[in-house]
């Protein structure tokens, strides 16, 4: 009997051998910035994952012109849309609604103008934009029969307020569908985890203080927390800016006015249950400012915030709602 059972025991022993598992890193550019992703695994799955990316980056991204979204903006009247842009299109006019109008995709107009969207920079002034403006409005689209319809040809689409967040969900969900129980995944700085990392941690994320560098070299670190079973994505005016005639202009455009967000709201870090839920929360809050972002998180029970800020003199001041002080390393 015992004889009979070494075959078996031996292959056994092979089989558990060749499928250990490791911690397995992918890192390289996509949608025209950085991504990082670890995860325990007995295979690397860094094709399978660019392969999925590949197929999200053909329905949202604006710089390819044969993307849905561009043939969308084209006025192409024979693209329908795949289950990509649905998901995508559904969530963000959901937190178009919940803010008022503060998150809209159909600001890339305006967004182009101002020299932060897929299009070259106009000469820009008042009448130029409010000329614009009769473009930007969630209420005049709309998605009927998996086809965009609206309201005039001059609108356009741009999600990359959420897309990057949707993106890093995308990889999750194929970690999931694998029974992965240890990963983090990292696009353009909106994360998303589960798991504890090598070393046997909740992931360690860092929260960048609000220093004014485009090049993102003068880094330093405001907080940082451990993730875990969450995602954190966050939206500032610190990188994408420029500077003209003494005025700063950045990427954060408020949709009801058509100009540069401007407030005391410096970063917004926003914690949920998936990261393009956080990622479109964390844009949105950088329009409607610090006081009305946390009178608007005191109302919702699925986001936790933290925001940098500044007072009437300067000083960076800070605001954790309390679930988010719970993830704070002391």
């Amino acid at each position: 009997m015992i004889k009979n059972l070494l075959p078996f025991l031996l292959i056994l022993f092979v089989f558990t051998a060749c499928s250990k598992k490791e911690y397995i890193r992918n890192e390289g550019f996509i949608f025209g910035t950085s991504y990082h992703i670890i995860y325990e695994s007995d295979k690397n799955l860094e094709q399978e994952i660019l392969t999925r990316l590949q197929q999200f980056n053909k329905s949202l991204n604006t710089y390819d012109s044969a993307s849905i979204i561009s043939r969308i903006n084209r006025n192409d009247t024979a693209v329908t849309v795949d289950s990509f842009f649905i998901t995508c299109f559904n969530k963000a006019k959901n937190v178009s609604e919940i803010t008022g109008g503060a998150f809209d995709i159909t600001v890339a107009p305006v967004v182009n103008a101002w020299g932060f969207g897929f299009n070259e920079t106009e000469n820009v002034d008042s009448n130029f934009i409010d000329s614009l403006m009769q473009f930007v409005g969630f209420h005049k689209i709309k998605l009927t029969d998996n086809k965009i319809y609206k309201a005039d040809k001059g609108i356009m689409l741009d999600v990359s307020a959420i897309a990057k967040g949707y993106g890093v969900d995308v990889v999750a969900e194929l970690f999931e569908k694998k029974g992965i129980e240890n990963y983090m995944v990292e696009i353009g700085g909106e994360v998303r985890a589960k798991g504890k990392n090598s070393k046997g941690k909740f992931w360690q994320i860092g929260i960048d203080k609000p220093i004014d560098d485009v090049t993102a070299s003068n880094r330093e670190l405001q907080a940082i927390v451990g993730l875990n079973n969450k995602s954190l994505a966050t939206s500032g005016n610190y990188r994408q800016f420029y500077m003209k005639n003494g005025i700063k202009y950045s990427h954060t455009i408020n949709p009801k006015t058509g100009y540069p967000a401007r407030n005391r709201l410096l970063s917004s870090s926003v914690l949920a249950d998936n990261c393009m839920t956080a990622d479109a929360f964390a844009t949105a809050f950088m329009v409607l400012g610090v006081d009305k972002s946390i009178e608007l998180v005191n109302k919702l029970n699925y986001l936790e915030v933290y925001f940098i800020y500044s007072d009437s003199i300067g000083n960076y001041k800070i605001y954790a709602s309390d679930g988010f002080k719970n993830i704070l390393n002391k």
